[in-house]
């Protein structure tokens, strides 16, 4: 019987690890080893004004810059310091990426990181998940940004919860793509969106997709502002639990806009 015990634990662990080496190399390499930036420690904070060789079309339009927020938003021509997510179409809204927006407080815990690359391997990478998830569309990435969020705790935190998520945009001057990874979320909500301070849920929770800010072409990955959100590195539209990847250039379109729930 105890042999049996052991084997089951170790069945179990490998288990847990292979599960846990499922979810980094979902992650495009991230870190001030791989050349990332981190954002400074500040609620509600942002990158500076981040400066683009290569343009990327989102909805039509060709954006030279960006800033890196930290509650969860990739924006283009002004940064996003709103913590508590307004729901999809913004009412006026700037266009911005929401791979999980959020009350983010790097202060109290977790770094936002970002890098902007022409690296070969990275770009090669890009191109076999675009190639992979778009066959039908000749594409090789001309360059792309990389920007996670590692290990984030929440406004007003208690616990020890914290999330993990990355998004990454790919474009060749003219297609434009975006891929978001979850790689762990513990909590939806900060306190000052009405969230429990010591679970990170409650309150308006969370919000996860894009929106062009002209109040028609948006997409909300199912389950945003709702507590289901916090199962979203279990969800797809690719086949790959934790992944979604659409073509944004000039409407959404992705493999599939329908979530696959990989729980089960």
């Amino acid at each position: 019987m105890e042999i049996f015990y052991v084997f089951l634990l170790l069945a179990v662990g490998l288990t847990l690890a292979s599960a846990e080496n499922a979810k980094a190399s979902l992650m495009y390499p991230y870190g001030t080893d791989q050349g990332d930036t981190k954002n400074p420690k500040s609620d509600d904070g942002t990158s500076s004004k981040i400066n683009i060789p290569v343009p990327f079309t989102f909805y039509g339009k060709k954006y030279n810059s960006l800033y890196v927020n930290n509650n969860g938003v990739v924006s283009f021509g002004v940064n996003v310091s709103q913590f508590t997510p307004d729901p999809f179409p913004l009412d006026g809204g700037s266009p911005f990426v929401a791979p999980y927006w959020g009350d983010v407080n790097n202060l109290k815990g977790g770094d936002i990181l970002w890098r902007q690359t022409q690296q070969p391997a990275l770009l090669s990478r890009c191109t076999a998940d675009i190639n992979l998830y778009f066959p039908d569309i000749p594409f090789t990435t001309t360059w792309a940004l990389v920007a996670t969020w590692d290990r984030v705790a929440y406004f007003g935190t208690a616990s020890k919860k914290v999330n993990t998520f990355q998004a990454v945009l790919i474009t060749n001057g003219e297609l434009s793509f975006i891929m978001l990874n979850y790689a762990d979320i513990q909590w939806t909500t900060g306190v000052a969106s009405g969230g429990n301070a010591k679970t990170g849920l409650g309150g308006t929770p969370a919000q996860a997709g894009f929106d062009s800010g002209d109040k028609i072409n948006y997409y909300n990955i199912p389950g945003s502002r709702t507590s289901d959100i916090i199962n979203i590195a279990a969800t797809t539209n690719v086949k790959t639990p934790g992944r979604w990847a659409f073509q944004v250039d000039e409407f959404v379109i992705g493999v599939s806009t329908e979530k696959i729930n990989c729980l089960e």
